[in-house]
Order: C-alpha cells, then structure tokens, then sequence
C-alpha cells in the first residue's frame, strides 16, 4: 500500500520554501460571490514566481539532492509551468537544468524557461511524450529526473499551497483547484484532512483531458487514448501512482469542464477579476460558474497559473465572448446592388451591436446570380442582443446563416 504524505512533510516544506516563494494573495470575488451566494475567494498562484505553484515542489525536490546528484544537474518535461518553477528554482540553487517540451508547447512559455537558465528540448505532441523523452535522457545523462507531479517532495511542496488558503480564510468550507497530474490537488488534500477534516476538496479537469475519472472508476491509474483541449497545463494522459492513492483516498471530488466553460471563465477573471490567468487557472473558477461544483461558502477557488500566450488569449476571449452569447458570427445573402452593404450595416448599428469584421463575398457558386454574401462578425451584449438583431435582419427580408446550417 502507497504511503502519503503527511501533514509533517508539508510544514516542512514550508520552512524550505519561506523566503523563496511568494505567499500570495486570496483576493474576494464578487462575481462568484453573487453567484454562490456567499464569500468566494480566489487564491493567486498565478502571482507566484515564474507565473504558477510549480517553484513550490520544484524548489523543495531539487534542494534536497546530494552534493554528487546536483553536480549531474536536473531534468524535467513540462509544456510550460513545470518547465519555469524548475528552471527558476535549479537557477536559484545554481544547478544545471535540461528541459524538455512538448513540440508545441506556448512560445512565451519556452522563452521564459531559457531565460531562467535551463537547457530547452522538444519531444513529442504531449507532456506525456516530453516526460518518456526526459526519463531517457535521465538514464543516459545521470541527470536526476524532477517529476511534475508524482514525487513526495513535490506533493509536499504544492501542499503549502493549501497551509496559506487555511491561514487567509480559516472559515472556509470548499477549495477548489484545477487537476492535471494530480500533485497540487494531493499536496492541498493532505494538509487541509490533516487540519480541517471538514473543508472539501474538490479537482477539476478538462473534459477533453480528464484522466482521472476512468482511472477511479477503474481503480488505477488509467491512460487516456487521445486529449483534447486548450488547457494546455492540465493536459495529462495519466495521474500517476502516487497523486493516484492521494486522490483516491483524500479528494472528495474530481468534476470535469467544457473548453466552453473554461473560456467563459479565463474571460471573467480577465473583465471582472482583473486577473490574468492561463486556461487550466480558470478551471477551478469554470467549475464554480458552470454548476460543476456547488460549494458551501466560503469558497476558494485556485488560480493555478497566468502564464499564457497572447495570441492564444486573443483566440481564447473571443471564443468565451462566443459562449457567452457577446460574439456573433454568421452569413447574410442579399442582393448585389449599390448601398445593400450600407444597409445591412445600418440596421445592425441601429441594433447597437458593433462590427469587428465584414468580408464581401460574391464569386461562391452557391450563389445564385445577382447575389452576395456578407460573412460578418459582431459584438453584443448577450443572447438576448444576438437573438433579437438576428430576428431583426430576418425581419427586413435577409437570410441569416450561421455555420451549422451548412449552407
């Protein structure tokens, strides 16, 4: 039978740990609030040093090798968070670091792992492709493998995470945090059963990643066949045996999320919360908005990362816009004449929606002669808005399409 970790451990940790992590901020959330009924709180981790939790176990697992294992340096796989808390806490302990990534791990996460001094590979699609390659250069190199998730050290590490949310909100009833490999949630489990047997734990996964799941019900760690989703920091094919027996026996509940949802919430941290975060930070504030969770309050929900791409946040906004009913994509057919386009665009400002974009269209062979097609995009203020400026142009004799309607 695996061994947790204990409470001891992780108080440990945070002697290690005190004076080189951040203890960060647990900011109230009024949207979240509102919605719940009660005090929400958002823990940020995306603050922390190097954007994530991960320097928390990183540091605490690479200051505990031997003088002979430091000199063989350190290696670790990552697509980006677990990448910089090594790099950075190797760089603070004056210990060589090799890295390797995911073939499209997130430009700025790559550029930020050199720069705090690690060696950077690529290998494979997945993190779990960069983690066979980092174990191969491990057994060929000497160099000492730094888990992502599944070690002692680094639950310890994570868990001290959850010593702070206890002292900042020691009225709280639920923390929820995202879940990829498993080591945070483990690491937050372990000390709040030790201290507060009563607060939940709850992880969240992205549906199209979500590993744990099947591996409970199937009572072991099961590998997932295929991932998808832009929650790029939580996407692991399969926990590992020791985040395995920690959740199995700690976490009260593991819910899974839409990239839908995860979009809608990374767009109201960013408008309401004024937080930047990356996808798989939102998960845990996803859960809260969806109705995956429905916690007692005071809640804390962790943001577990803000390291993002800004082109894949610019994708990533205008997609929650779209799930939230605030962004409109479709087609009008109308008649190719002079001023047909001023008088669509006429009716949709009288509407008070925005244009961001408009394409004019009039040599597809789906068109019947003397037609065009205007492909526009639109802001509003909601479904509402959308649904009535579409009734709108219907209503003055346009067809409307949209891309489901395959025409």
């Amino acid at each position: 039978m695996t061994e947790l970790v204990q409470l001891s451990d992780v108080l440990a940790a945070r002697e290690v740990l005190r004076g080189v992590v951040r203890v960060t901020p647990l900011e109230p959330s009024r949207p979240l609030s509102e919605l719940l009924d009660g005090p929400v709180w958002l823990k940020c981790e995306n603050l922390q040093r190097a954007g994530s939790y991960k320097v928390r176990g990183a540091y605490l697992r690479i200051s505990r090798l031997t003088a002979q294992q430091r000199r063989g340096g350190v290696v670790a796989a990552s697509a980006g968070n677990h990448a910089q808390g090594v790099a950075l806490a190797a760089g603070l302990l004056d210990i060589a670091s090799t890295v390797f990534m995911p073939e499209g791990a997130p430009l700025p996460k790559v550029a930020a792992t050199k720069r705090y001094g690690a060696q950077v590979e690529f290998a494979g699609a997945t993190v779990d492709e960069a983690l066979d390659a980092a174990h191969e250069f491990a057994d060929r190199t000497g160099a000492v493998l730094i888990h992502p998730f599944d070690h002692r050290d680094v639950i310890a590490g994570q868990g001290t995470v959850a010593l702070e949310i206890l002292e900042q909100c020691p009225d709280v009833t639920t923390i929820v945090t995202a879940v990829g490999g498993g080591g945070l949630v483990s690491g937050i489990a372990v000390a709040v059963k030790a201290l507060r047997p009563q607060v939940r734990v709850v992880g969240v996964q992205a549906a199209g990643a979500a590993a744990f799941p099947p591996s409970l019900a199937a009572g072991e760690p099961t590998r997932l066949g295929t991932m998808r989703t832009v929650a790029d920091g939580i996407a692991i094919g399969r926990p590992g045996d020791l985040t395995f027996a920690h959740v199995s026996e700690l976490v009260d509940e593991i819910v899974t999320v839409s990239e839908e949802e995860i979009s809608r919430a990374l767009l109201m941290l960013l408008e309401r919360g004024k937080q930047v975060v990356e996808p798989a930070g939102s998960a845990a504030v996803a859960a809260l908005l969806s109705g995956a969770v429905r916690p007692g309050t005071p809640t804390v929900a962790v943001l577990t990362g803000g390291n993002i791409d800004p082109l894949l946040l610019l994708r990533v906004i205008e997609y929650g816009l779209a799930a939230a009913g605030r962004y409109l994509r479709f087609r009008v057919r109308c008649g190719d004449r002079p001023g047909e386009l001023a008088s669509v665009l006429s009716l949709i400002a009288q509407q008070r929606a925005n244009v961001v974009d408009v394409e004019h269209h009039r040599r597809d062979p789906q068109l019947r002669l003397g037609e065009v097609e205007l492909a526009l995009s639109v802001e509003t203020r909601g479904p509402e808005h959308s649904a009535g400026l579409v009734e709108m142009l219907r209503g003055h004799g346009y067809q409307v399409m949209f891309a489901a309607d395959g025409a």
